[in-house]
């Protein structure tokens, strides 16, 4: 154990104690004390479940929790505990991952929009892998940065069966032209980074994304960048009531990447996985206050109950 937990950041039960359990005892304590406020009771077991499912279906990739997702200080500790990386945002949530001691080297920028300030922090606090899409962001990394190792982020555009909503990254054909201005600018490369989001998980979407991310590692090593991290970005499924469970959306990325970047190939895999980790961890809590029924003989109605 490397110390990221301790007893505050969690309440041990017996075997076979439900969450249902757990709340029915603390909403029982709460009544009393006339406390109605809603909270959340997260089973931190569930994550350590989720956490060993996914080293074994993915063997070769390495989990960065997003922060964003989810910055209850129980569950940055515990997945600091089980050797989890972290995708950080924002200078708040470097100094909150730090803050209980993970090193900078189990850090990544993720944000591929900086504020000049922020990049200067994370340069201050030995942070140094960050991603980036555009020349813009390229010139404030070089001026405030120097030591940066950056991940180039691909689009949608690049990879045509993703789905098109992804907000960041840049085309395949602006992707040589990036990498030349790093280059020119001494900016060191090391590799790829792409994020289907969750309606990408697609076996064709992630073959295309593997592949697009590989021409680019070919174009950045002619150039003289040593390109060995690859960034397949997060969207893996929280809940079993989805398309596809886990093992079968990560079949098909081993098979893509076993194709693409074998082992052996001095290719490092990492990953955003947030929902899935914390979604079916947490359970909320609220008060109900007031209850209309709405007799079903009324127009429209299906006889349910609404709630306030």
């Amino acid at each position: 154990m490397n110390g990221y937990l301790n007893e505050s950041n969690f309440l041990m039960v017996e075997e076979g104690f439900t969450t249902r359990d757990l709340l029915e005892n603390l909403l029982g304590e709460l009544c009393q004390e006339g406390e109605q406020q809603a909270f959340f009771v997260a089973d931190l077991g569930d994550i350590v479940k989720k956490h060993l499912r996914f080293l074994k279906a993915l063997p070769r990739v390495k989990p960065y929790f997003p922060v964003k997702c989810n910055g209850s200080e129980g569950v940055i500790r515990l997945l600091a505990e089980l050797g989890a990386g972290f995708a950080c945002a924002s200078k708040a949530e470097i100094s909150q991952v730090q803050g209980i001691g993970v090193p900078a080297d189990r850090i990544f920028y993720s944000s591929p929009c900086k504020q000049v300030a922020h990049i200067r922090f994370a340069a201050s606090h030995g942070v140094r892998l960050m991603a980036f899409d555009n020349e813009v962001e390229l010139s404030k990394v070089a001026r405030s940065h120097p030591r940066a190792r950056m991940l180039l982020g691909i689009t949608a555009d690049s990879i045509p069966a993703a789905h098109p909503s992804m907000a960041f990254g840049t085309t395949l054909r602006s992707c040589r032209h990036l990498l030349e201005a790093a280059k020119e600018r001494a900016v060191e490369v090391v590799g790829i980074s792409f994020h289907l989001g969750s309606r990408g998980l697609e076996p064709q979407a992630l073959s295309q994304a593997v592949a697009t991310a590989q021409l680019v590692f070919d174009m950045g090593t002619e150039l003289g960048h040593h390109m060995h991290l690859l960034d397949i970005g997060g969207g893996f499924p929280g809940t079993e009531d989805t398309r596809a469970p886990l093992e079968e959306i990560a079949a098909g990325i081993n098979s893509a990447l076993d194709l693409y970047f074998p082992e052996g190939s001095g290719v490092d895999i990492v990953a955003r996985p947030g929902r899935y980790y914390v979604t079916s961890a947490f359970t909320l809590a609220v008060s109900v206050t007031a209850l209309e029924e709405i007799p079903t003989e009324q127009p429209g109605s299906d006889g349910r109950c609404d709630s306030r």
